[in-house]
């Protein structure tokens, strides 16, 4: 038997306009879908130390304790700074008063660019919903107004969890 030796010769040739547009289409695509996000605030939080050290603090530099606690639901009961309640009205949240209690301590440091030296430390019940916690340091951390940012305390610290 004869094996017959045909040859083919057919050249397979990729065709490149399709691709080119596919590419086209995609880089298009990511273009229109892409959304500018304003980056995060820069927070200058420091997290309790591990168990086996001993926290270390400055002695001149006076710590404001903010303590919140929960109700079952995890949802916030109560919000102390200090012995200062804040409890809320019709036209204020929490949050709110705790940013005009923080103006009113800082003072006249509150101007943009301007940080005061003071430090608030969140001692926050263990089964807070994590956005409670987020609100405190937004509304300690600083504000913006008419399109001009001003920063209020910039050093932020969590208690060690009790539990």
């Amino acid at each position: 038997m004869k094996i017959r030796k045909t040859k083919h010769k057919d050249k397979i040739e990729l065709q490149m306009t399709p691709m080119i547009d596919i590419v086209f289409q995609l880089l298009v695509f990511f273009i229109m879908t892409f959304k500018i996000v304003e980056p995060e605030g820069d927070f200058n939080v420091r997290m309790p130390p591990p168990a086996s050290q001993s926290p270390s603090q400055p002695p001149e530099t006076p710590t404001l304790i903010l303590k919140m606690t929960a109700d079952a639901d995890g949802n916030l009961a109560s919000m102390k700074l200090g012995d200062v309640p804040f409890t809320g009205t019709d036209k204020l949240t929490p949050f709110d008063q705790l940013r005009s209690h923080i103006v009113s301590l800082v003072g006249d440091e509150a101007g943009p660019g301007t940080a005061s030296e003071r430090e608030v430390e969140l001692d926050s019940d263990f089964n807070l919903k994590y956005r409670y916690d987020i609100n405190a340091i937004t509304a300690i951390s600083g504000y913006i107004q008419d399109g001009q940012k001003f920063k209020l305390i910039e050093k932020i610290r969590f208690a060690p969890s009790s539990e």
